[in-house]
């Protein structure tokens, strides 16, 4: 028994975003490792602007295009959350299967990277509801319930023997040479782990030797509705005007109904004007979201929608120039000739629900090539 201990490799995560806690998990249920999470905010906290995993739709829709390694990641994601989703399983709470329908107001590139989806088909352009949708395509997928799927999978990795730390890393020597001992409020000897994991998206910006300056937020807006009548997903892309219009329904009756893509916007509250206006764009692309017992009786107005908005939200999607940082580095010990593996995974922008799970396995990949060196 003794031994086999031994043989346990102690690797840090730091951040529990979803990148951070399917990391951990990964690792986690691969065996031979423990995994500690260091995070400063986590599943069960408030939501808040500093966690940006809370505030997504979210929905598998891959926004690879003609990028194949995003592509792999994001239908490896898909086959194993379409596992998860299935019915009887423990995490089909987590999910809605859905018909999704993707309306572009530009011609798509063909072949359609998304044609792989299951029961993939183009829409008859006379389907089309708005004059400005010239193309349209429909597929199944499913959703995902954020909150409830975030504390779900940190539920899986607690069960499976991981440990979580509340801890706000200043720099990445801290855990380098300590390990989790300085998070620990000293319940463990300082000591430096086998190798650390940095899942801390847009904290890779700050966090010291890091210091990621090919960081950078798309601020997303999104007004949260109470529509259980709402069984089917619906995304209408406007390119020209970087304006993407899109309805989630998630299993409990809620739907998200958003967004923005402000670059660079760092504001950390909704603006009301910006509700305002996806209220009054969601309601064009789908007039379904108003009440039944409405639209049998008159056309719906946006006011209409603000008597079912269960709250506004606001999120930093963590973007990167150069797409996901997914690469190993080497941190010197001190006192020691030996060098620490540190792996990358972050920067995944709006993708981070749709890429968790194969991002996850190369950041596996990488992290036990680097141990075996």
């Amino acid at each position: 028994m003794a031994s086999s201990i031994e043989q346990v490799k102690e690797i840090v995560v730091l951040g529990a975003g979803v990148i951070g806690l399917t990391t951990a998990l990964v690792i986690q249920e691969k065996g031979g490792y423990h995994v500690t999470i260091v995070a400063e905010m986590l599943p069960s906290d408030s939501k808040s602007i500093k966690y940006t995993s809370h505030w997504a739709g979210a929905h598998h829709v891959s926004l690879a295009g003609d990028d194949v390694r995003q592509q792999n990641i994001d239908r490896e994601t898909f086959k194993k959350m379409w596992e998860m989703s299935a019915p009887g399983g423990p995490a089909e709470g987590c999910f809605l299967r859905i018909t999704e329908e993707e309306l572009y107001c530009q011609e798509r590139i063909q072949p359609d990277p998304l044609g792989v989806m299951p029961d993939f088909k183009i829409l008859p352009r006379e389907s089309l509801i708005l004059d400005k949708v010239v193309h349209g395509t429909s597929f199944s997928t499913l959703t995902v319930d954020t909150p409830v799927y975030l504390n779900y999978i940190l539920g899986r990795f607690l069960a499976a023997g991981g440990s979580i730390i509340r801890g706000t890393v200043q720099h990445i020597n801290q855990v380098v040479e300590g390990g989790v001992f300085p998070f620990s409020a000293g319940r463990r000897g300082p000591r430096s782990p086998d190798a650390v994991v940095v899942c801390v998206g847009l904290g890779a910006r700050t966090l010291g030797g890091v210091e990621d300056k090919n960081m950078y937020p798309i601020r997303g807006q999104t007004v949260l509705l109470r529509a259980p009548w709402i069984r089917f997903g619906r995304t209408m892309s406007e390119d020209e005007k970087e304006i993407w219009t899109y309805v989630i329904p998630r299993r409990r009756g809620d739907v998200i109904v958003g967004g923005t893509k402000g670059v660079d916007d760092w504001y950390p509250v909704p603006r009301a004007e910006t509700t305002r206006d996806i209220l009054e764009r969601a309601l064009v692309m789908a007039p379904e979201l108003a009440p039944p017992e409405i639209r049998a009786t008159r056309k719906p107005t946006i006011d209409d929608l603000y008597s079912i908005i269960i709250e506004e939200g606001t999120g930093l999607r963590p973007a990167r120039h150069g797409g996901i940082r997914l690469e190993v580095e080497w941190a010197e010990l001190k006192n020691d000739e030996k060098k620490l593996p540190i792996v990358h995974n972050y920067g995944h922008a709006g993708s981070g629900f749709q890429a968790s799970w194969g991002s996850a396995s190369i950041a596996l990949n990488l992290l036990e090539g680097a141990l075996a060196e």
